[in-house]
């Protein structure tokens, strides 16, 4: 049997769904589910740093990403929200800004952090499962030291 590969345009990024190795019952609320909560947007807190991040949490909104944008504007973001953790991709067709994105797992912690050039159709691969991404401007990361290993505090709001 033939691996099943979803391809979600990601505004940044196009995020590749790989197959899953197990599913898990009852989806989190930001879920992609017809009784789920749709926040539009959500602060992704890093100790004393902030993103406030548009969500991705359907496939339309998780296809479109940052694409077409010609700035992403310090402490702003893209916050990709999946029903499962699972290895994702993503890629920069249409994206006209330098993004970094960091691959967050179920426990908020940072697995991966990788720079992707504009319009580039180079996958990049998390180096681990993930249940979110976080797409910012490139550098933003290195700036204020948050790197693999750090954790995150989401706060989702309508």
């Amino acid at each position: 049997m033939k691996p099943l590969i979803f391809l979600l345009a990601s505004a940044a990024a196009l995020p590749l769904a790989k197959p899953e190795a197990e599913v898990r019952p009852d989806p989190p609320v930001w879920a992609n589910s017809a009784s789920a909560a749709r926040p539009a947007t959500a602060l992704v807190i890093f100790g004393s740093d902030t993103v406030r991040a548009e969500v991705a949490n359907t496939p339309e909104t998780r296809g479109q990403g940052l694409m077409f944008r010609d700035s992403v504007p310090d402490g702003t973001g893209m916050l990709f929200v999946f029903d499962r953790e699972a290895e994702r991709s993503f890629w920069m067709r249409n994206t006209f800004v330098a993004l970094d994105v960091a691959f967050i797992d179920r426990n908020f912690r940072i697995v991966d952090i990788q720079q992707m050039e504009p319009e580039s159709t180079d996958i990049h691969d998390g180096a681990r499962p993930a249940m979110f991404a976080l797409e910012v401007r490139q550098g933003w990361f290195a700036e204020k030291g948050i790197s693999v290993g750090d954790r995150c505090e989401l706060i989702f709001s309508p």
